[in-house]
């Protein structure tokens, strides 16, 4: 795997490799950009969770995202949280999304998915079992670039 491409601009307020880990692990929706097939970005909310070196999606498989995906695989993804201009912070992640596993996703022990099951579990249904429901798979992006900032630390944008 290669590392991500360096962030250029905005290192000042960009999160460390901690910072993006922990607001990775909090936050709970993201929004994944798609390309159409007239060229046109599609935008949707999700539920995802994230392993430290990459995104793991659980899409519906039928909707515009999957097909969009399938047919060509880069992806924008961006979390984001804060109200007031100054509290604003935020990941972006572009790669590829990579279909793993069974579509839809079945019952079959997938040792690949044992870690993203877990931390989905966990993070939106309270407990340590992933329930497959017949309707969702696996998309991974492994990002090819992250982009992070964090406003909080800019001393030029802290409220009086």
């Amino acid at each position: 795997m290669t590392e991500p491409k360096e962030q250029r601009r905005g290192r000042k307020i960009a999160m460390t490799t901690e910072e993006r880990d922990d607001f990775l692990a909090g936050e709970h929706t993201c929004r994944v950009a798609t390309v159409g097939a007239d060229g046109r970005p599609h935008v949707g909310p999700l539920w995802y969770v994230w392993d430290g070196t990459a995104l793991w999606l659980n899409s519906i498989v039928k909707s515009q995202r999957w097909t969009d995906v399938v047919r060509d695989p880069r992806v924008s993804v961006v979390v984001d949280a804060g109200e007031a201009f100054h509290e604003l912070r935020g990941v972006e992640v572009l790669g590829r999304a990579e279909v793993v596993g069974d579509v839809p996703r079945g019952t079959d022990l997938n040792e690949v998915l044992t870690e993203p099951e877990l931390l989905f579990a966990r993070k939106y249904l309270g407990g340590d079992v992933f329930f497959a429901d017949g309707r969702h798979a696996w998309l991974r992006v492994v990002p090819e670039k992250v982009v992070s900032w964090d406003f909080r630390k800019n001393p030029l944008l802290k409220p009086a």
